[in-house]
């Protein structure tokens, strides 16, 4: 028995990714997946994919079909909560012009709509005020807040920023107008003046719900407020918030914040409102990017979110929010072509700088293991495209990465992305608490700095030394986990729509893995940029269509391209591509390996 525990899932010690595959399922678990199936009378391959992931006996059912009224927590638990909700109702009640401040990606364009569309249903005076990226970087500044009350805002709601924004809401307190700040990312003990914070990430919150993205954040506020206008028997009745779970549900998947709890309801329900297309500007992109077929959460990740990500990057930040908030339907086309053809231009523009980025990386890196953290920069690069750089940087190299614009006065603005088990934002505050940083903050994954040239090597000297352990723990327990092994014939529709009842999949909840052992690699070539597309088939001659994103001058794509008419071990998730119509079984290619051979 322990023996064959510990043995390697197809006997994979070090496959093209230099990961161990692993089998997901533990003897213990295989039991509790049992136990699920009879139980609750739930098909055994589904049991077996929720245990796998740590869902219990008792909470199976709750978790297979999850309701916002059973997981959402008394909006009272957040500190603060009450204080911000009755002063927004306040601002409503008394139609005070109120400013909404957000962030320029999808969680803050999804936050400042749905804050927008309450207060239109209100008919209250309001706007949204997104930053400029590149002139005034992330979060409130005293200039914005100066131009808000100049236009005559009573109350200002940041929404997905404002935690960490001292001197801007210094500079609101010394104006004389109110602030509520809706956030979630990182922060320390201190507090920045304001008249309420809700954030469950604020170290004396109790409410444990840490991982909401912002617009989570923002829908239980407006839960609270609109149980204050109905007390008040405010006109008209307060709205069906449940209409906007779409723009919970899309901010949700695209800030990859865990996909447990309430997380969980928001993208089921809010992908329910979606298939409905109710949201004008969400119609509008999804018939412009040519989606087809009914919306799923890969739709909203890889599709939507960075067109709605495109305006913020390297266009007009705000193209992003007006389009979510809008219910002219000409207007949507016209900003959703916009963000189209602005999502092209960044793909173009990404292609260059990573190239640089990767040859930067792995100069650095050599012919042994490197350094525990990637830290490129150039002073060519584009502001908007370094968070891109960052993640595409830590999916090749396995480990933390950040890529920095400087300007030519020296001044860097930098993304990070990181590993499981490496706090990138604890790191990055500690680094602007040591002075290092002019400013930097996020989560535990992902996080932004500003760096000035003089301080990158002692930046780079201090983020090594710190994250050195945390790195080297979790590249040792790196492996891949596997869920089963499938054959091509095996591989339905009906297999398909079976896990997708065990879903929604993503951050926290991994789409299942499964490997096909010794396929034949009857057909591969480059599609796109990047990518390789293929043809698998088993010894009975079932074929099955693939494609690896991303792959291509990688050794997951060198080994596929030198494996035509060869067996391979092929491991990746299975999904449905729809075409004009059409639909077939797509394999989305992980990782691979030659069978009875260590790499």
């Amino acid at each position: 028995m322990d023996e064959n525990k510990s043995r390697a899932f197809l006997e994979v010690e070090n496959s093209a990714n230099a990961q161990r595959w692993s089998e997901r399922l533990e003897g213990a678990q295989a039991n509790t997946a049992l136990a699920i199936s009879q139980t609750h009378d739930i098909p055994e391959l589904i049991a077996r994919v929720i245990a796998a992931r740590g869902v219990g006996i008792d909470n199976a059912k709750a978790f297979l079909s999850p309701t916002i009224r059973e997981t959402m927590r008394d909006p009272a638990t957040f500190t603060d909560m009450l204080k911000a909700a009755e002063r927004i109702a306040d601002a409503i009640g008394k139609g005070e012009r109120i400013a909404i401040f957000g962030d320029y990606d999808v969680d803050g364009a999804s936050s400042s709509a749905l804050l927008s569309r309450y207060l239109q249903h209100y008919q209250t005076p309001h706007e949204i005020y997104i930053p400029d990226r590149i002139f005034e970087g992330y979060g409130p500044n005293p200039a914005a807040i100066a131009e808000l009350v100049e236009k005559g805002a009573g109350l200002i709601v940041t929404v997905d920023c404002g935690a960490t924004s001292f001197e801007a809401l210094e500079e609101a307190q010394r104006l004389k107008v109110d602030v509520v700040v809706l956030d979630h990312h990182q922060m320390g003990e201190n507090l920045p003046p304001c008249h309420a914070l809700v954030n469950p990430n604020r170290q004396d919150d109790l409410s444990g719900q840490g991982h909401l993205c912002a617009a989570g954040v923002v829908f239980i506020t407006l839960v609270a407020v609109a149980k204050i206008m109905r007390e008040a028997n405010s006109p008209p009745s307060p709205p069906n918030l449940l209409n906007w779970l779409d723009l919970v549900a899309l901010a949700t998947i695209c800030d990859v914040v865990p996909l447990k709890g309430i997380n969980r309801a928001f993208v089921v329900k809010g992908i329910e409102v979606m298939r409905g297309r109710q949201n004008p500007g969400l119609v509008a992109l999804a018939d412009v990017a040519r989606l087809d077929g009914p919306i799923e959460p890969y739709h909203l990740g890889f599709i939507l979110g960075p067109r709605i990500n495109a305006g913020g990057r390297i266009g007009d930040a705000a193209l992003g929010a007006r389009l979510l908030s809008s219910e002219d339907p000409e207007e949507c086309l016209e900003i959703a072509q916009q963000l189209e053809l602005l999502n092209k231009e960044r793909q173009a523009i990404e292609a260059g700088m990573l190239e640089e980025a990767i040859a930067e990386a792995q100069a650095e890196i050599g012919d042994g293991e490197g350094p525990p953290i990637i830290i490129t920069e150039n002073e060519k690069w584009h502001p908007g495209i370094v968070g891109l750089l960052a993640s595409r940087l830590k999916d090749r190299f396995k480990r933390p990465a950040f890529a920095i614009a400087f300007n030519a006065l020296g001044k860097g603005s930098g993304s990070g992305r990181s590993i499981s088990g490496v706090d990138l934002g604890a790191v990055v505050r500690s680094a602007v608490e040591a002075g290092i940083l002019e400013k930097g903050g996020g989560h535990a994954m992902a996080a932004g700095l500003s760096v000035t040239r003089d301080k990158l090597a002692e930046l780079r000297s201090y983020f090594e030394s710190q994250l050195a352990p945390s790195v080297q723990a979790s590249r040792a327990n790196e492996k891949l986990m596997i869920d089963g092994a499938l054959s091509a014939r095996s591989a339905t529709f009906d297999l398909v729509q079976l896990l997708e009842r065990a879903g929604p999949y993503g951050s926290g909840h991994p789409s299942p893995i499964f490997a096909f052992p010794a396929h034949t690699i009857q057909y591969v070539e480059r599609v796109g940029q990047s990518h390789l597309r293929l043809t698998i088939s088993a010894g009975d001659g079932a074929k099955l269509n693939a494609i690896a994103f991303r792959a291509v001058e990688t050794p997951l794509g060198d080994l596929l391209l030198a494996s035509r008419g060869q067996a391979l071990h092929v491991a990746g998730t299975l999904g449905v591509n729809s075409w004009r119509g059409q639909k077939r079984l797509q394999l989305r290619v992980i990782d691979a390996a030659k069978p009875g051979t260590v790499r």
